[in-house]
């Protein structure tokens, strides 16, 4: 992937916003940011992104005009806060499902400097996890399956505290004032987590089984459906609704699958079905839950760190997601990954 320009990603904006755009219409708009720019410069970064296959260009002549592409949308760097600050009903985004999001993913999802990042802490995570004895194991397995399983269910918006976590996982005592319900989400993550733990060699890939396994173990014993989802879901504080029928979802399941198994490397992987599986919405609830665990499947068995995403901004995390499912752009969450891999490489030991 290529480091797009400031006005690259401007022009990106742009055609987030209606179908088709002439370039002298981009060049209305631009003039408002850029003093002096040309439309001879215009049409040379429409032409640029054309040959990047972010635009597609309509028509000759005086008729042609500019939309952008999937690998567009998903590159394209947009502001998530400020875009969620805005009222669902009067955002621009998409209320529907993309059904060429995912068969026209690009695969080489990551800047150099990205990857640089991330593979610099892979290394350090292996040093860390080299050599260590049954105890320290132990401990860090402990310390990252309480960290995540506390974090992971207050994105979704369980009030236990993480002390409270640390004392059902390890003392077994549930909190006052909370629901068994609460503490039963808590325990389903300690129960996945070891699971793919300790199969990570059955997650070398994403299928309809080992989705329907894991989010089995996450939603036990909480009255949710098992299977994907019959009815219709839809998103608190979004216009988009998921696909409604299980004959459309098992297709957009199978082409999800079939994009992570071309992924170049296992961060690609991870985000792209952590992704992926939120904006199918497989399943009537747990969805972001079995995503998460997934995305962390997916690196153990490439040896790479799983997330803990102790450190997430929650508000920042469901602000990516929306932007995701509105506009495909994958920018605003692939930071969020980039950091939380980053951290859990340097904080924790489990391997």
């Amino acid at each position: 992937m290529k480091k797009l320009t400031p006005r690259q990603q401007r022009i990106l904006g742009l055609l987030f916003r209606g179908e088709s755009w002439s370039s002298s219409a981009v060049y209305a708009e631009l003039r408002k940011a850029e003093e002096g720019v040309s439309l001879v410069t215009v049409k040379r970064a429409l032409a640029d992104l054309s040959q990047l296959n972010l635009l597609f260009v309509k028509g000759v002549g005086r008729a042609t005009s500019y939309e952008i592409s999937v690998s567009g949308r998903i590159y394209a760097d947009v502001d998530a806060e400020a875009y969620c600050a805005v009222e669902p009903d009067k955002r621009y985004g998409s209320s529907c499902f993309n059904f060429s999001l995912f068969p026209k993913f690009p695969t080489d999802i990551f800047l150099a400097s990205e990857r640089l990042t991330l593979d610099e802490a892979t290394n350090e995570y292996k040093k860390r996890t080299t050599d260590l004895s049954e105890i320290v194991q132990k401990k860090e397995l402990e310390r990252l399956v309480i960290e995540l399983s506390w974090k992971s269910s207050k994105i979704e918006g369980n009030t236990y505290t993480l002390l409270d976590t640390e004392k059902l996982i390890l003392e077994h005592k549930e909190a006052h004032g909370h629901s068994k319900n609460e503490a039963r989400m808590i325990l389903n993550h300690k129960d996945a987590f070891t699971f793919i733990h300790e199969h990570a060699e059955a997650f070398k890939s994403l299928t309809r089984a080992n989705l329907e396994q894991l989010h089995a173990l996450l939603v036990k014993d909480m009255n949710v459906g098992l299977g994907l989802r019959k009815t219709p879901v839809g998103v608190l504080g979004s216009t988009y609704r998921p696909l409604d029928n299980i004959h459309q979802i098992t297709d957009a399941i199978s082409d999800l699958s079939r994009v992570v198994s071309l992924m170049e490397t296992p961060y690609a992987k991870a985000l792209v079905s952590l992704l992926g599986i939120s904006y199918i919405q497989p399943f009537e609830d747990g969805n972001k839950r079995t995503s998460r665990l997934m995305a962390n499947a997916l690196l153990m068995a490439y040896s790479c760190a799983p997330l803990s995403y102790r450190s997430v901004d929650e508000n920042a995390y469901r602000e990516a997601t929306l932007v995701f499912y509105e506009l495909n752009s994958i920018v605003s969450f692939k930071k969020i990954f980039i950091e939380q891999y980053d951290f859990a490489a340097r904080n924790y030991a489990v391997k």
